[in-house]
């Protein structure tokens, strides 16, 4: 099957077409079953291609049938995260941690979801709980290390350097995500943050950090 140009004039790639039979094939599925619970299925595929408006009516439909499908809950917080709807996201996670407060899942995005908003102490407590549960969870230890309050401390000169608030600025920070220090960086703005949680460019920039970091390990 040859792949049909998008009207910027790029090809679709194997996997957005893959993407596409494979929301195709639940929609038909769930069309013929509708209290089935493939509705979380379809909901994440549409997520994942970036139709997070549908994601959120597929889920709120489906968890009508299925209030207690804390899968598709978290799908839901997960879509909400996406169009940047803390407030619901937080509220399905809420829910989901009120029957399960052990699902690791739930407390990774918790951390995200008020790192995001600035509340960097409510995003530590979110990890610690994830690491605890998962020692596995090198991600959220690692995560940890830099949200901490004393996350300056490190063994590189640039680390040691960030223990004097003197460095402690945005211009520092971005000169360390221009320099490639994404974990510098992280605690530079992780600390503006902690300092003014209504900071939205630090909030911003530490968000462009925690991003540099996840490419660099990738």
């Amino acid at each position: 099957m040859t792949a049909e140009p998008t009207p910027t004039g790029a090809a679709f790639s194997p996997q957005d077409l893959a993407l596409a039979a494979a929301i195709h094939r639940y929609e038909e599925r769930l069309a013929k079953d509708p209290a089935s619970l493939g509705f979380a299925l379809l909901a994440d595929l549409y997520r994942k291609a970036g139709r997070v408006d549908d994601a959120v009516a597929a889920c709120r439909d489906g968890l009508i049938r299925h209030p207690h499908y804390s899968t598709a809950r978290l799908i839901l917080a997960k879509a909400l995260v996406s169009r940047q709807d803390f407030a619901g996201a937080l509220a399905e996670i809420d829910t989901i941690l009120r029957s399960s407060p052990k699902d690791v899942q739930c407390h990774r995005l918790a951390a995200e979801v008020h790192r995001r908003l600035g509340r960097v102490d409510d995003a530590v407590r979110h990890l610690e709980q994830a690491a605890s549960l998962d020692p596995g969870d090198r991600e959220s230890r690692a995560l940890l290390g830099l949200l901490r309050a004393g996350a300056a401390a490190g063994d590189s000169g640039v680390a040691r350097l960030l223990a004097d608030d003197t460095f402690i600025t945005a211009a520092f920070g971005t000169l360390c995500l221009d320099q490639g220090l994404a974990d510098e960086a992280t605690i530079v703005f992780t600390r503006l943050v902690r300092k003014d949680p209504d900071d939205l460019g630090a909030r911003e920039r530490l968000e462009t950090a925690l991003r540099a970091r996840s490419r660099r390990k990738g």
